[in-house]
């Protein structure tokens, strides 16, 4: 384990390029290994998550290299075409990626063994299975459905409408990657909207996918076999890995930091949205479309953030982003009520538990309910000077790593590894910008 060390810095000054999104890599990934023809990437996360993605695609038949300039190209197999894999397929740590290529693999008549990490073999994987079984695809896991598992994908597929018991981006699109191969069409509806990069990267790539609002919710139709073609993907800077610096760089007095080509969908704004009611000073410049997906360069001014109430209704669209909320509610002048996170304890670790166990471990007083968090604010830096078990969760890792750098004590984290996960050069970058971040041993 590599323990990580956060000092209370200076203000931040500079620009940063975050990596690319996490979520629209995965999916890049797979539509090009299901498209016809040469799928070029710029901007691809390479971080471990998404790295055992292509990994992946490439043991189930799609050639998947990497260009001395970064970009990757992904040689697809067809709708249908996929392969079955020798061995097992291992996602680590990623949720995303084994979620949503079960929905990839269920579509092929195949057999395929999904495993992951200690953390990901914890995670409940019945969600996506019981769409999946209605459509026909058989499955073998361990009691509560969690890996390693088997996915065999039958024959013929039934298309199916599924409404989704709970708002979730990673069981709809598991469905709509099975339902590329089935005929007819597949719907979904769901209560709240959720991320929608799958629809828009569907519709990139070919696919004929109808979105409407209806007075029971969202539904999205995907009509089943299209001919999927190539296309050019350029992947915006991933929004949730922007959150740490961007919270860091409105919590340290002085500081003004510019993030380029920063993905602004609509549907994974609700951090900026909340932040702007406390108070944050964030400018959305050379706004513009990549692939389908809006973008714009951000600049971040610090200033004093002031207490709100975040209701459950915006939880979707910041899922992700709840610990460094966190970070910032508890350095916010007044008491923050976060609404709606039960879903945040079935992530790469209870987040809703760790997060308030590493606040009180930092001087902050929070109340934790079921599905609720209550942060009392210190109005200014927080005492810090708390150890924090990260439990292989990199959003835990470097939201307290944040912290470290704006409470009033340092911030040590046990094991920063997970951060490469989905922020390769997390440390360097924040250095770059004048963040204290040190080994333990030389704390």
């Amino acid at each position: 384990m590599a323990s990580l060390t956060a000092h209370p810095s200076q203000a931040l000054a500079g620009r940063l390029q975050v990596p690319g999104d996490k979520s629209i890599s995965h999916r890049a990934l797979m539509l090009g290994a299901l498209a016809v023809g040469q799928t070029r990437i710029t901007g691809l996360l390479e971080g471990e998550d998404v790295l055992n993605t292509a990994t992946a695609m490439r043991a189930l038949g799609a050639e998947v290299t990497r260009q001395e300039d970064g970009v990757w190209q992904v040689w697809g197999r067809g709708v249908g075409g996929l392969r079955e894999p020798e061995d097992v397929l291992d996602f680590g740590n990623s949720g995303t990626g084994a979620r949503l290529a079960m929905g990839l693999v269920a579509g092929q008549p195949l057999n395929a063994v999904f495993t992951g990490d200690a953390s990901l073999r914890r995670r409940p994987m019945a969600r996506i299975m019981r769409p999946l079984e209605e459509m026909g695809v058989r499955f073998m896991a361990r009691e509560g459905g969690r890996l390693p598992l088997t996915v065999s994908g039958p024959e013929t597929l039934r298309p199916i409408t599924y409404r989704l018991p709970v708002a979730s981006a990673q069981v709809k699109s598991a469905i709509l990657l099975t339902g590329i191969a089935a005929p007819g069409k597949t719907t979904v509806i769901e209560p709240e909207p959720t991320r929608d990069h799958s629809e828009r990267i569907l519709s990139h790539f070919g696919a004929e996918i109808e979105v409407s609002d209806r007075d029971d919710g969202r539904h999205v139709i995907l009509t089943g076999q299209p001919e999927l073609t190539a296309a050019p993907v350029n992947i915006p800077a991933d929004p949730s890995s922007a959150a740490f610096p961007l919270v860091a760089a409105l919590l340290l007095p002085g500081s003004e930091i510019t993030l380029p080509a920063v993905g602004m969908n609509p549907l994974r704004t609700g951090l900026l949205t909340t932040l702007r009611e406390m108070g944050a000073d964030l400018v959305e410049e050379n706004t513009r479309q990549e692939a389908g997906e809006p973008v714009a360069d951000l600049r971040i001014r610090a200033g004093r953030l002031q207490a709100v109430t975040v209701p459950a209704a915006r939880t979707p669209s910041m899922i992700d982003e709840y610990p460094i909320l966190a970070i910032a509610a508890a350095c916010a002048e007044g008491v923050t009520h976060l609404e709606g996170l039960a879903e945040l304890r079935v992530k790469e670790s209870d987040r809703l538990a760790a997060m308030a166990r590493g606040l009180q471990a930092c001087g902050v007083k929070v109340e934790e309910e079921q599905d609720s968090l209550t942060i009392h604010g210190a109005g200014g830096p927080p005492p810090g000077g708390g150890t924090i078990e990260a439990d292989l969760d990199h959003r835990i890792a470097m939201s307290f790593l944040v912290m470290g750098l704006c409470a009033q004590h340092p911030v040590t984290v046990d094991d920063a590894g997970p951060i490469n996960t989905s922020f390769p050069g997390f440390t360097e970058a924040m250095r770059a910008l004048g963040a204290d971040l040190r080994p333990s041993d030389s704390a």
